[in-house]
């Protein structure tokens, strides 16, 4: 179940990092894969505690089935070796001149306690045996565990490590600009940029303006400068006249 969570998990965010900007979506992409990773880890876990600690584990289920027959063998025996000396007794009290029906007890009774003695101290073994395998098991199974365990959070502590830094390393300025571009359209002007562009044309017009009032200006300049020059040669022409007029008159009064 927790596997089924987590891959759901990682689908959604996939299908929620579909709808972000570029660089928003690429961290987004690969923090999940790096969450699928680790699941893929605690797959592999899994499949390696059932391995390495479950089934053995439950293979001491018939071990100890195996144990407890021995132990009624042992304990059949022991029961056999009382009735037969409680037998052997009931026949010297019932019979106790009769010495082969004693004998004949005291032989059944004597392999009755072999039959214990030997199946006791084969138990004595087997339980000897068994405990040692139980202790050796225990160790070997919990420190596959923790092995297990260990491996799987080395490999999950990697793979989270490096989903933080691709998360982390979404650049968010980037994404701010995605997104004031997607409420901003080309075609877009903003209040600002308007101002900006008034201003622009705004000085333009004067730039042009003061450009033009210039210009008139000098050709104010040279218009006068051309008036005046024209001025100065009407003037010296009307004196060039005035004593050609002068020469003529003194000239008809030498006549006279």
């Amino acid at each position: 179940r927790l596997r089924d969570k987590a891959d759901l998990l990682v689908r959604e965010i996939g299908l929620y990092a579909d709808t972000e900007a570029p660089d928003l979506k690429r961290g987004m992409k690969q923090f999940a894969d790096h969450l699928a990773k680790v699941q893929d880890y605690r797959q592999a876990e899994v499949e390696r505690l059932e391995a390495k600690v479950i089934e053995p584990l439950k293979n001491y289920g018939a071990v100890v089935k195996h144990k407890r027959e021995d132990l009624k063998t042992t304990q059949s025996a022991r029961d056999r070796e009382a009735k037969q000396m409680a037998q052997l007794e009931r026949t010297r009290l019932k019979n106790p001149s009769d010495r082969q029906i004693i004998s004949q007890a005291e032989s059944e009774l004597q392999r009755a306690t072999m039959d214990a003695t030997r199946t006791t101290k084969q138990l004595e073994e087997a339980i000897d045996k068994f405990e040692l395998q139980r202790i050796r098991d225990i160790k070997k199974v919990f420190s596959e565990f923790v092995t297990v365990e260990m491996a799987f959070h080395a490999k999950a502590l990697e793979s989270y490590t490096m989903a933080f830094q691709s998360i982390q390393s979404v650049d968010e300025e980037a994404g701010l600009e995605v997104f004031r571009s997607s409420l901003h359209p080309p075609d877009y002007h903003s209040h600002s940029d308007i101002k900006r562009a008034n201003s622009k044309t705004s000085l333009d017009w004067t730039g042009s303006l003061l450009s033009a009032s210039g210009t008139f200006q000098q050709q104010r300049a040279c218009s006068r400068q051309t008036r005046g020059e024209e001025g100065d040669e009407d003037d010296e022409e009307d004196e060039d006249e005035e004593e050609d007029d002068d020469s003529e008159g003194e000239d008809t009064d030498d006549e006279h």
